[in-house]
């Protein structure tokens, strides 16, 4: 019924972008596209506190990450004056939303206490948090980031750097000066979405003839459930509809604020935005759901890129394609299973999240 996985992963026949929570895979020289969720195990933090290391420490923050064991005598002390100096820098210039984290490779002995200990030779740092754990969880969160060595000797020496959306990563040398990856620490966010990059801008026109940029104007920052038609459809296009207006009667105070509802049609030469303003109307459409239609070429690069492009018409898929832009989350659900049914996995992106 619905598959849940970030950033379009959950589209059939969509190619793998950028995630929130997912792991590095090399995508050009500077930046590295993201790939498997980073698993949520449990660790410990230097003072003992149990934290789930992606949804208390990484969610939603801008964060620097790099490996360490605290007997190392190699690379590791650099990493941690780096790591103490990045963290005073970032504090210096005013930042808070972001976290420095050195993980211990070694966690059999690295106690919180080890952990603190070896933190202190390094001076005040506020936003360094050291974590240890369960040596199986540490070794799977390093294999998701492509810094797994069977010997620790020979561990990354490098800096993880993430962005807040996360969804742009950066490898950077461990010996980078600290003011130079507090400056790429900040590029990163203002770097373009991994949904910008992906989806199409063309100009589409919705049921009132009005233009809008698909990804600027329709997805940037928002909530959405997409869909495709035609307004000739007689076969399952009246129940998805019926679907979408349970949709919107039960989201009335924040569809067309956050949340918006798209149905895209599979025949834009027929579907002019007259017919589909009729079709709205006879839809009780509110101002929150547009029917959108274009020039041909446009319209099937967009679907191409949702996954939904047919030959035939009457082939159009009867998938809902349910997005949260600010957090990379996408689910899609059989727009022919009951209202509740799709409600709530709508209801589940719409509160990721909060």
């Amino acid at each position: 019924m619905m598959i849940s996985i970030r950033f379009l992963r959950a589209l059939a026949c969509v190619p793998l972008w950028l995630a929130a929570s997912a792991a590095l895979a090399v995508a050009s020289p500077e930046t590295e596209a993201v790939r498997e969720p980073i698993p949520d195990i449990l660790v410990q933090d230097q003072s003992g506190q149990t934290l789930n290391f992606y949804s208390d420490l990484v969610q939603g923050h801008r964060v620097a990450l790099n490996f360490i064991f605290t007997s190392c005598k190699a690379i590791c002390p650099q990493l941690g004056a780096s790591s103490a100096a990045l963290s005073r820098e970032l504090a210096k210039s005013g930042e808070s939303n972001y976290r420095v984290i050195s993980i211990s490779i070694d966690p059999e002995t690295d106690t919180p206490e080890r952990l603190q200990t070896w933190r202190s030779h390094f001076g005040d740092a506020p936003g360094w948090t050291l974590v240890t754990g369960k040596p199986r969880d540490i070794e799977s969160l390093q294999r998701v980031l492509q810094v797994y060595s069977a010997d620790k000797n020979l561990h990354s020496g490098a800096f993880l750097l993430g962005n807040a959306r996360g969804d742009v990563w950066k490898r950077v040398a461990g010996d980078t000066p600290p003011a130079r990856l507090a400056i790429a620490l900040n590029e990163l966010d203002q770097a373009p979405s991994a949904a910008a990059q992906y989806f199409p801008d063309v100009t589409l026109r919705d049921q009132n003839g009005e233009p809008h940029r698909f990804y600027s104007d329709l997805i940037k920052g928002r909530i959405v459930v997409i869909n495709t038609f035609f307004a000739d459809c007689g076969a399952v296009c009246p129940i998805t509809m019926q679907r979408l207006a349970a949709i919107q009667k039960r989201f009335p105070e924040r569809l067309g604020q956050d949340v918006f509802l798209y149905s895209i049609t599979v025949d834009p030469v027929g579907d002019t935005p007259e017919k589909l303003n009729d079709y709205a109307r006879r839809h009780g459409a509110g101002t929150g759901w547009k029917f959108l239609t274009g020039d041909p070429s446009d319209v099937a690069s967009v679907l191409k890129k949702l996954g939904q492009f047919v030959d035939d018409r009457d082939a159009h898929s009867t998938l809902f394609l349910i997005g949260n832009d600010p957090t990379g989350l996408w689910k899609k659900a059989n727009g022919l299973a009951s209202a509740e049914e799709i409600g709530d996995v709508v209801a589940s992106v719409v509160d990721d999240g909060r």
